[in-house]
């Protein structure tokens, strides 16, 4: 069982009775570890301890807020910072929160119940924080031994080659391949097998967020940056400082972000929207997209400069109709893994039912295969999954990729062909697929499926 480390706060007030009334509430929890200064300088000099919350008085003898503010954030950007003041002035709260301030706040008889249940909010954050990095290890550990992408053709194999030689150097890295080849996957193989596994992995889809938002998203706002931007928010950039930023469909990007992508990446810093202050990143880059980018740079759709910045080392996903045998390789492995998740007897493929994957282009590649295999898992009478349990289109799916059931229609087949064998218990088929059992009763109630 892993030990809990205890919450470092700094309390930084020259004020000798505040100051130890401050640390006196704050220690009050067991699981803080509190020590005050009377100076900037005694703060400063031991920041090396890496406190995880600081709470500082505006004005101390040897330094104004600001400028012990900026170099708390250039040393430790993941430490918070709530700046205390005896004074009201709007201008002065207003700067510091721009500069990176969790909060000002005033000194009066509420005080110290703010501070608590700030103090509580970030602990929290902070708790949060060190446990999807204990679980970023572990699960970076077992993508770096597996590689994450299954496949025995020259073409997979080149792939992993690639990933390999990327993940000894910090090059921006361009994945192209038709959509569900797999080019997240190949982005998350190179970020956990670098020295960055143990940091972020944050992947951001560019056709999936809405054009005025884009901005935020990438760089982050100030409090009050635009209408509804009620508090600060830290871009992706930021949040993947120190690991990796996988930009999925990167040609979405529109003209005008292209032109301020590109200068982010060439200084190496961001500023957040509606904010002054630049901040310092340290990101791999990794961008993907299913479009042939060198057409829409000739195209005009996409900036010259910045396809060369994004370039890098360039890996090709070839799509599965070309992959011959590894359909049934990756088939059989799902199928295996569907079974195992969801505590299904394991069932087995049939010659006939092999035949008819090799048979189909699999114009949905990987993505498109993993969906009908674990389909026809469900849909499987006994420990064998026969031909027709596939919901391929004989003899059309080629000529006619669009017939293809929809994620929507195999998702109601799931759910109906649960239902029938568990007699309608909608709790147990809920828990059976891990989906909320509110999903099962709309489907049920909007007629999509039924029960006996």
């Amino acid at each position: 069982m892993t030990a809990v480390l205890p919450f470092k706060i700094f309390v930084v007030e020259d004020n000798a009775w505040y100051g130890e009334l401050l640390a006196h509430r704050l220690g009050q929890n067991p699981g803080h570890s509190v020590q005050r200064f009377s100076t900037a300088r005694a703060c400063l000099d031991q920041l090396s301890e890496q406190p995880d919350f600081i709470t500082l008085d505006y004005s101390l003898p040897d330094a104004k807020g600001e400028q012990v503010l900026q170099r708390i954030r250039e040393r430790l950007p993941n430490a918070e910072v709530i700046v205390i003041s005896g004074q009201e002035d709007v201008s002065t709260a207003v700067s510091m929160l721009r500069q990176g301030a969790y909060d000002y706040l005033v000194k009066d008889e509420h005080t110290l119940d703010r501070l608590w249940n700030i103090v509580g909010k970030v602990e929290q954050q902070v708790r949060l924080r060190h446990d999807n990095n204990q679980l970023r290890k572990h699960i970076g550990t077992r993508l770096g031994r597996e590689q994450a992408i299954l496949g025995e053709h020259p073409s997979v194999q080149l792939v992993h080659t690639l990933i390999a030689k990327a993940a000894r150097a910090t090059i921006t890295v361009s994945v192209s391949g038709e959509i569900g080849t797999g080019k997240e996957l190949v982005a998350k193989a190179i970020h956990y097998q670098s020295s960055r596994a143990a940091q972020p992995f944050v992947a951001v889809n560019m056709a999936a967020i809405p054009r005025k938002l884009v901005e935020s998203e990438l760089f982050g706002h100030e409090k009050g940056a635009f209408t509804g931007a009620s508090a600060r928010r830290v871009g992706r950039l930021e949040e993947a400082n120190g690991g990796t930023l996988f930009l999925n469909e990167i040609a979405d990007l529109g003209p005008s972000l292209q032109a301020k992508l590109l200068r982010v990446l060439q200084e190496r810093e961001v500023t957040r929207v509606g904010g002054t202050q630049a901040v310092e990143f340290d990101v791999r880059l990794i961008v993907a997209t299913h479009r042939d980018l060198l057409a829409e740079v000739e195209a005009g759709r996409f900036r010259e400069d910045l396809y060369y910045r994004l370039l890098g080392l360039p890996i090709v996903l070839p799509p599965l109709r070309q992959r011959g045998n590894d359909v049934l390789l990756l088939a059989r492995a799902f199928v295996h893994n569907f079974c195992i998740l969801n505590n299904l007897p394991l069932r087995q493929l049939t010659d006939d039912a092999c035949a008819r994957l090799l048979a189909h282009p699999f114009p949905g590649n990987v993505r498109e295969l993993k969906a009908v295999v674990e389909l026809a898992t469900v849909l499987a009478d006994g420990e064998q999954i026969q031909a027709e349990d596939l919901p391929l289109r004989a003899g059309r799916a080629e000529r006619d990729s669009t017939r293809q059931l929809s994620l929507r229609d195999q998702t109601t087949a799931i759910v109906q062909s649960c239902l029938d064998e568990m007699g309608g218990d909608v709790l147990a088929v809920a828990a059976r697929l891990r989906i909320g059992k509110s999903t099962v009763y709309r489907m049920i109630q909007q007629r999509e499926v039924h029960i006996g």
